[in-house]
């Protein structure tokens, strides 16, 4: 596998703003923010997107949305509204694969997105 900038991020080789970690994830702000808060959660265990996921994986991407939950509310966004987005491929924006979770919020959200 070629170097992941993720890996990296999460081995402490590439500076991050970190916002979060735990045994199992670690998150950071996403430095082409698109919207005010813009926080990626990504897993320490290295998946490369939600396609490779195995069975035993179910509790890590739980744990996921549950730090976005808590990032959201230590924003101050969880009352008004924030989204939390895994895109899946290059087709659906997947840039990095290493899967992460977008947390977004602090404006207006449209729908459809992209």
């Amino acid at each position: 596998m070629d170097a992941c900038i993720f890996c990296l991020i999460r081995d402490g080789k590439i500076p991050a703003k970190r916002v979060y970690e735990d045994d199992q994830a670690v998150a950071f702000e996403d430095t082409n923010p698109q919207a005010p808060t813009h926080v990626l959660v990504i897993p320490r265990k290295h998946v490369s997107s939600l396609n490779e996921l195995e069975p035993a994986d179910e509790a890590l991407v739980g744990h996921l949305f549950s730090v976005g939950r808590k990032i959201a509310q230590e924003r101050g966004i969880h009352g008004t509204g924030w989204r939390a987005v895994i895109n899946t491929n290059r087709d659906a924006g997947q840039t990095v694969f290493h899967i992460h979770l977008h947390v977004l919020g602090g404006r207006s959200m449209r729908w459809p997105p992209g």
